[in-house]
Formats: C-alpha cells, sequence, structure tokens
C-alpha cells in the first residue's frame, strides 16, 4: 500500500510540473487522470500493480 500511494503521488507530481510547463493542456490532464481512474477499476489493474512492483523492487539492483 505504501508502494502504491507514493507512486500515486509521483505521478501526480509530474502530471502537476507538465501542466505547469504548459507541455501538457488542460484537457490532455483530464484524459490522463480519467485513463488512470478507469484503468484501476479494470482487469488490468492487478497487471499494473504487479509490474510497478516489479520496477520498485528492481530499483535497489540497478
Amino acid at each position: 500500500m505504501a508502494v502504491t500511494i507514493s507512486l500515486a503521488l509521483l505521478f501526480g507530481f509530474v502530471l502537476f510540473m507538465l501542466l505547469r510547463s504548459k507541455t501538457l493542456g488542460p484537457g490532455s490532464a483530464f484524459v490522463a487522470v480519467m485513463f488512470g481512474f478507469y484503468l484501476a477499476s479494470t482487469g488490468a489493474a492487478d497487471t499494473v500493480n504487479e509490474l510497478m512492483s516489479a520496477v520498485v523492487n528492481a530499483l535497489p539492483d540497478l
């Protein structure tokens, strides 16, 4: 759970920075947020969580 919350904050921060630097418009940001929201409610959510856990666990080994 702690990894999931941290990644959510990280991706939220990246989204905020993209909006602030005008690299990403408000409409695109809305689409990105809604895509994440709906992706979390699909069967792919478990796969995405496992993938992110594997990446986080692999980072110390780099």
